[in-house]
């Protein structure tokens, strides 16, 4: 499963595998590896691939289904509607 998220994640970003390697400081080969389920990643590349995917260590595991969105940085009145704009989606 590990390797489905990592492909899912990277493609949902229309990233290419070069462009994520890049990213992680690793070769191509590293990431295609990972995504034909041929090797696993480190822990340290693990928390590396959830900061790039802003997604937990759980998440990519599937320990946990939730996707988070990294809002540090944001006014709280943007966070607030994004929080707001969320549920509406959800609603649909």
């Amino acid at each position: 499963m590990l390797n489905q998220r990592i492909r899912l994640l990277r493609q949902s970003r229309n990233m290419s595998q070069v462009e994520l390697a890049k990213r992680l400081n690793v070769t191509k080969q590293s990431v295609s590896n990972w995504e034909n389920d041929n090797i696993q990643p480190s822990i340290e590349m693990l928390i590396k691939l959830s900061e790039v995917f802003s997604v937990s260590t759980d998440y990519l595991l599937d320990r946990d289904s939730r996707e988070y969105l990294d809002v540090s940085g944001l006014p709280q009145n943007v966070v607030a509607h994004l929080r707001q704009l969320v549920e509406d989606l959800r609603a649909i």
